[in-house]
């Protein structure tokens, strides 16, 4: 993946992180891992895409459902997906990662995206050091407990 993409992705995902505050996490059935395009996936949370990226190698949008806002990427291979979750990871956040897709958003919409497009939640590390208002960032992974 081109450098200048994981930069856009990048930015979109600052975007969405910066849009969100923390939520609480639910634990719901989860489904069987959703596959299909990125608007096959949209439609199954009944969400119309707004592309942003839309190339060969990703594709990215931004959906809004009842549950909040989020982007929606899906790539053409499983490196790709990788090497863009190991960047956007960086810049902390919570991710839905399905086969050759990933969902970002705050915890509340991603835990609530996954009762539907089932997959799993990883997250991003935290480098907050300055006060921003708003607490409760996560620093570790969460587990069920």
């Amino acid at each position: 993946m081109r450098l200048a993409q994981l930069r856009l992705t990048a930015a979109g995902v600052m975007a969405v992180l910066a849009l969100s505050g923390c939520g609480s996490d639910g634990d719901e059935a989860i489904p069987e891992t959703a596959t299909g395009s990125l608007e096959q996936l949209a439609s199954e949370v009944d969400c119309p895409p707004d592309i942003q990226t839309d190339e060969a190698d990703i594709r990215q949008a931004i959906c809004q459902t009842g549950d909040g806002r989020f982007i929606l990427v899906t790539f053409a291979t499983d490196q790709g997906q990788r090497e863009w979750l190991n960047a956007a990871q960086d810049y902390g956040g919570h991710y839905l990662v399905g086969a050759k897709w990933v969902a970002v958003g705050e915890t509340k919409v991603v835990t609530a995206l996954r009762g539907r497009l089932g997959g799993a939640i990883e997250e991003g590390l935290s480098h907050h050091s300055g006060s921003t208002g708003g607490g409760g960032a996560e620093t570790h992974p969460g587990h069920d407990g």
